[in-house]
């Protein structure tokens, strides 16, 4: 497969990646699953197959149990771990955690970033992870206390680098305010139907369409950072391919008929072709694929040879838009 630089980093990962948030099961309670734990090292095995490097995680998913199931690799793949790069997040704790009647909220104390760290690398099986990235942006965030909690790590080696997920350019610099160590990643949601941080960009002083725009100038920021850009639900979780049976409002429908029409003009399932819109993108965007099938896992990133020309870009922006741009 194609590789991208992480750019401040020595990662050389390739253009898609693999988010293993689906291969722990379900977000109930309880122990990993025997049968969920096969299923999940096929899903990343499959990934390994087709020649993805970089498998994204989150102290959360699964409540831990897709960190754990990954694990598994290890003994499936000897030598595995220095060939692959492994991310993962913290920051989101769950309702009734610690006490009964506590709420689902963000914590970027020390003490929680360290903690979540400690479990990740206990449920991984592994001495490091190589990029830590903060969930979602903390409204009582303390930079001086994140800073400090990421000094710990990487001086203990438990940590190479680090980044964010769903962040602002501005919620970047109030962290950069304290923090020395750079931030090389953000993730944040982006694809055909769900363009806002686009949208933002090509509909600068225009008030017609009215079409939603949040988080302007962060995809020109990182890049202008050197911030490397990720796609989370890149295919929209499957509701663009639902909607060519039906589901879905009237915009959704046209952007499926529109990326069908095109997969079949480049001999590519649909999914290859909304995985490719992202990749058209200059700002080099690593789309993050979840699905747990291995046969749509190999489809999908036949997405790594499938070329967009500009016209081809804009008309799916077009589509994912429901409006042409003015």
């Amino acid at each position: 497969m194609k590789t991208y630089r992480i750019a401040q980093t020595p990662f050389e990962v390739t253009r898609i990646a693999y988010g293993c948030m689906g291969i722990g099961g379900g977000w109930d309670p309880g122990p990993l699953a025997a049968q969920t734990r096969v299923a999940g090292l096929a899903s990343v095995k499959a990934a390994l197959d087709v020649g993805i490097n970089f498998f994204d995680h989150a102290d959360i998913y699964a409540r831990g149990r897709c960190e754990e199931a990954f694990s598994g690799i290890w003994k499936e793949v000897p030598g595995l771990r220095s060939r692959i790069v492994i991310q993962t997040k913290c920051g989101i704790r769950f309702e009734n955690d610690p006490a009964q009647g506590a709420p689902q909220r963000y914590d970027y104390s020390s003490e929680h970033i360290l903690a979540s760290v400690e479990g990740s690398l206990r449920r991984l099986k592994t001495d490091y992870v190589d990029i830590l990235l903060l969930h979602r942006p903390d409204a009582l965030v303390e930079p001086d206390e994140v800073a400090a909690a990421f000094e710990k790590l990487y001086v203990a080696g438990k940590v190479r680098y680090f980044g964010v997920s769903n962040h602002s350019a501005w919620q970047i610099e109030l962290l950069k305010k304290s923090i020395t160590h750079p931030l090389v990643v953000n993730q944040l949601e982006l694809n055909v139907v769900h363009n806002q941080l686009i949208n933002a960009g090509v509909s600068v002083n225009q008030d017609e369409p009215a079409l939603p725009t949040h988080g302007e100038g962060t995809l020109e920021y990182c890049r202008l950072h050197d911030i490397t850009i990720q796609a989370w639900s890149p295919l929209a979780h499957g509701r663009i391919a639902r909607a060519l049976g039906g589901q879905g409002d009237e915009r959704m429908r046209g952007a499926a008929e529109f990326a069908a029409s095109l997969a079949k003009k480049k001999g590519v399932g649909m999914d290859a072709v909304l995985l490719a819109w992202l990749l058209r993108h200059p700002a080099g965007i690593q789309p993050i694929l979840g699905t747990t099938q291995p046969d749509r896992i190999r489809e999908s990133c036949k997405a790594d040879d499938v070329e967009l020309t500009r016209e081809e870009w804009y008309a799916m922006l077009t589509a994912g838009r429901g409006s042409k741009v003015a």
